[in-house]
């Protein structure tokens, strides 16, 4: 998990220069300088004059012809910089590569950043049909096996905060019941697991344990996935139980412990 650190004084031009570049989604890459500055609850002198020192940086780059904004190349480079360096990628790295020799499937480590879940590393299974890893891809954490583990594990008013957010329907097996996501977690937290039997897409099943740091925070989950017809009820028991020993293993060999 990636908490929250309140932001000194005098760095308010920072914070909102942050925040333009979390304006833009998959969902919504491009965006007008009015859009920004509405979404933002900027002026335009403000939003425009951060704008243009984003652009000179190379991390946002405007469309001459629609004068519209979108993330510009540097943020790739950046964020390849900070997958690579990341401490927690290396260390999880090993456990990846042998839990998906060991299964055949595709394995991921994901961290919460918001109310989703971003993928940091995976290593593809070896069926044909596997599933697709995109470092640096985000998905939501009501939805997925990753998110739902790292959500039990939250503290309690940390979870209820985040489950205040709304939760899209992906497919027909979404879970966007709050009543029936709370019973879920709470299953979760039992059995010491968690599954997403074709919540985010159609006959995609995966299932997930968390990892936690040396103070006992929750730091990320590891998942395995594939074809949800792979996945008979043994074999998602005992995949189950492997993470949640895997992720043990993984917690405590922190190296800040």
């Amino acid at each position: 998990m990636i908490h929250k650190v309140e932001p000194p004084p005098g760095t308010q031009a920072v914070v909102r220069a942050l925040r333009l570049l979390r304006a833009f989604t998959p969902e919504v890459p491009e965006l007008s300088l009015t859009q920004l500055s509405s979404a933002l609850g900027l002026t335009k002198t403000t939003a425009h004059r951060l704008l243009l020192a984003l652009e000179s940086q190379g991390l946002v780059a405007r469309d001459p012809v629609h004068g519209t904004y979108h993330l510009g190349p540097e943020l790739i480079a950046l964020g390849s910089q900070a997958l690579l360096t990341s401490n927690l990628r290396a260390r999880v790295r090993p456990t990846l590569e042998r839990v998906a020799m060991q299964t055949g499937e595709s394995t991921t480590v994901e961290v919460l950043v918001g109310d989703q879940m971003l993928i940091m590393d995976g290593v593809k299974g070896r069926h044909v049909i596997s599933a697709s890893l995109e470092v640096g891809t985000r998905w939501p954490a009501h939805a997925t096996s990753t998110g739902k583990c790292v959500l039990a594990r939250l503290p309690k008013e940390s979870c209820e905060q985040l489950l205040t957010v709304p939760m899209s329907k992906y497919t027909s097996q979404t879970m966007t019941d709050l009543g029936a996501l709370r019973l879920e977690l709470e299953s979760i937290r039992a059995s010491g697991y968690a599954v997403a039997d074709q919540e985010l897409e159609t006959d995609y099943l995966a299932i997930a344990a968390e990892f936690r740091g040396p103070m006992g925070d929750v730091q990320g989950a590891i998942s395995v996935g594939g074809l949800a017809s792979r996945f008979p009820p043994n074999r998602i028991r005992a995949l189950g139980e492997q993470l949640r020993a895997e992720a043990d293993s993984l917690s405590q060999a922190n190296p800040d412990r």
